[in-house]
């Protein structure tokens, strides 16, 4: 591909910019349909656990079996062909951020990772929609990185998990020696503003960490990796992009948080969350298209996670990002063009 510099119009300053902070890195087994339609039609996506695999599994397999392994409902009757033998998935997930320092300041950020497409000789993670706590970076991010951002309110609560509960859960760590001082239940719920509304995404249970005498060798090791990705072909930024993100951190594999849908906002939740922000229904794509994103959104949200990793001590150098002048033929696939 031919690249060419992009323009910094933002006030973040030049490029490189630094987020420093801490985040959850979670991967899901994305449906193959959802995922392309947020990916251009000119990137192949890159997929797996197609048709050949599910066909091996049920040859393993007998009908009580692929039952009791949730494969099929226990209400539908036993036949070799449905239609979800042929689904296809891909990997997506979320990256949920709490950066202290930044160049908008501290915020909040979710993005929700719609899957990964091939552009040889490697991959590259296609963003759905972010959501961000901050008006800079809303901006910021759609102007300059090409990005799909929304501002939200993220609406944080800790409940300290009973002793009892918290001592079955880690009584495997207990047996090797890993387990933590104390462990508690962070809900964080998700809500998107856009202009006079303010919709609830979901909301996200996972665990953390209070910090113990001993915290720093359960942290994970140190690492130093790169995060490529593309962007772009918004309504703010027309043009496909590739950035990098370069990470240095301590990682750790934890348990997966649970996701879940939320209930409408009420009215007092709107206009508490409409008081912290400027940004307006105008600036957002048209309503009809939006919800259609924002359920596509939800839905890689609320598929299966398979790995969640702890990203502690993070500093992340975010590249300026470089104008892809055309797509190779073999990265080339079509979507099903959600905008």
């Amino acid at each position: 591909m031919e690249i060419a510099e992009t323009k910094c119009l933002s006030g973040y300053g030049k490029p490189p910019w630094i987020f420093k902070g801490s985040a959850l890195y979670q991967l899901h087994l994305v449906k193959a349909e959802t995922a392309r339609a947020f990916i251009p039609k000119e990137f192949r996506l890159v997929e797996a656990f197609g048709y050949m695999f599910i066909i091996n599994l049920w040859s393993c397999l007998n009908f009580e079996g692929a039952k009791g392994l949730g494969l099929i409902s226990s209400r539908i009757p036993f036949h070799p062909q449905f239609t979800f033998l042929h689904c296809r998935y891909t990997l997506g997930g979320f990256f949920l951020a709490n950066y202290e320092e930044s160049p908008a300041g501290a915020f909040d950020e979710l993005v929700v990772i719609a899957g990964i497409v091939w552009n040889p000789p490697m991959s590259c993670a296609w963003a759905a929609r972010v959501l961000v706590s901050s008006d800079d970076a809303c901006g910021h991010g759609r102007k300059e990185v090409g990005l799909p951002s929304q501002v939200a309110k993220f609406s944080k609560r800790i409940a300290v998990i009973p002793l009892q509960q918290r001592s079955k859960s880690n009584h495997f760590l207990n047996m090797i020696g890993l387990s933590t001082a104390h462990s508690d239940s962070m809900d964080v719920q998700v809500t998107e503003i856009n202009g006079p509304s303010a919709i609830n995404i979901c909301n996200i249970n996972l665990a953390t960490v209070v910090p113990g005498l001993k915290l720093d060798k359960r942290m994970g090791p140190a690492i130093k990796m790169s995060l490529p990705s593309f962007s772009g072909r918004t309504k703010h930024n027309p043009n496909l992009l590739k950035y990098s993100c370069n990470i240095e951190c301590r990682v750790r594999s934890v348990q997966p948080a649970k996701v879940s849908r939320l209930f409408p906002a009420s009215k007092h939740d709107t206009e508490e969350s409409l008081g912290h922000h400027k940004c307006k229904s105008g600036d957002a794509i048209n309503g009809e298209l939006l919800d259609y994103g924002q359920s596509l959104s939800i839905s890689v949200m609320l598929s299966k996670p398979i790995l969640a990793l702890q990203f502690s001590c993070l500093k992340m150098q975010v590249e300026a990002p470089i104008a892809v002048s055309h797509c190779s033929k073999s990265s080339c696939r079509t979507s099903l063009g959600v905008s």
